[in-house]
């Protein structure tokens, strides 16, 4: 009888165990003025278990799920277990409480947002909108749409629409590209000299998300929210976009944190006092990554990659320009960014739909 009683009791614990874990990922967590994904609470308890049982736990959570199903917590359960730290919720967008989120009142653009509360303040107070909607708020599959030729030929475009949210970055065009790009844009992030420059080219319905790299990149967006027309574009390291067709409600602040936290926290950049500097500017598409980890509960990429072993290989999958253009960056570590998405791709974080992340092998 002993060692019945004793078997009963040590199922009893693990049914008990496995329902707890359960409700985890159920509940929700509110923060900083926001709806949080319901992974947090699944990350918090995954740091309870010891390393070796996550992948168990894993399948035990979303083995059940039918095929398509969002995963809730999905991805930054498979974050936290190659990142340990990566626990803290980090809104999308900054709201009209970015003073209480610490970590970026230390640093300066565009590592945070010392010196810029103030003209925050305006274009806070202008937009009077910092999320990305109701309809949004549960669970969620992202893709982030990169520029890379490697997208052409590949009719992903109906996959690419099935996801939840569909950010793309800078001008890269949707019009004349549905079938390899789909035609689905949830927002468009962006810098002023990496904006659509063409009013035409804007989608009807999108988000437009300023992502600062330089106080002088505020300043050019709050020219757009107030119509103002922009007398110089002397700072600038090209030719700006002058005017932005979206009312303010649909313009958004990228918060800063996911460029800081990509540099220093997952590439490994160098700090350099917290200021730009050689080699420490993640690009906007690791930015991007980085921000949809915090926010959606799974992410996938397309159009990631350059293969420099084909040089004559097209650079972006809209223009003509081969991947041999491509010249040493100064503010920008390839190589580093390169390893960064190769570990989140082979550790399942991430789903790579056009395979140019490993196109060296995974």
């Amino acid at each position: 009888m002993k060692p019945n009683c004793k078997f009963l009791l040590g199922l009893c614990s693990m049914l008990a165990l496995g329902f707890l874990y359960y409700s985890s990922g159920r509940l929700t967590l509110r923060g900083w003025g926001h709806k949080s994904c319901k992974d947090l609470n699944t990350v918090h308890l995954l740091n309870l278990l010891s390393p070796h049982s996550r992948p168990l736990e894993l399948i035990y959570k979303y083995g059940n799920l039918s095929k398509g199903a969002c995963k809730p917590g999905f991805a930054a359960a498979k974050m936290t277990a190659i990142y340990p730290k990566f626990t803290k919720p980090a809104p999308m967008f900054l709201d009209p409480n970015f003073k209480q989120f610490s970590k970026i009142g230390d640093y300066f653009p565009p590592f945070g947002i010392k010196s810029q509360e103030k003209i925050l303040d305006i274009l806070l107070l202008a937009t009077k909108s910092y999320g990305l909607g109701e309809e949004l708020d549960n669970c969620k599959r992202c893709i982030i749409i990169g520029n890379g030729g490697i997208l052409s030929n590949k009719s992903l475009g109906q996959r690419i629409d099935e996801f939840d949210v569909v950010a793309r970055l800078n001008e890269a065009p949707v019009k004349g590209f549905e079938k390899d790009v789909g035609s689905k844009t949830t927002m468009r992030i962006t810098y002023p000299e990496g904006a659509i420059q063409k009013t035409e080219r804007y989608e009807s319905q999108s988000l437009f998300v300023l992502s600062a790299f330089k106080a002088l990149d505020l300043r050019w967006l709050q020219h757009m929210v107030f119509s103002q027309s922009l007398r110089s574009t002397e700072g600038f390291w090209k030719s700006v976009a002058k005017h932005v067709p979206r009312e303010p409600g649909d313009m958004r602040i990228l918060n800063p944190y996911f460029i800081q936290e990509a540099s220093f926290k997952l590439i490994g950049l160098p700090h350099n006092n917290g200021q730009m500097g050689r080699g420490n500017i993640p690009t906007l598409g690791a930015v991007a990554i980085t921000m949809a980890l915090h926010n959606c509960d799974e992410v996938a990429v397309a159009g990631f990659g350059y293969n420099m072993s084909t040089p004559h290989a097209p650079l972006h999958y809209y223009e003509k320009i081969r991947m041999s253009a491509i010249k040493e960056s100064w503010t920008h570590n390839i190589s580093k960014e390169k390893e960064f998405l190769l570990k989140l791709v082979k550790a399942g974080v991430i789903q790579d739909l056009t395979g140019g992340i490993c196109s060296a092998g995974c």
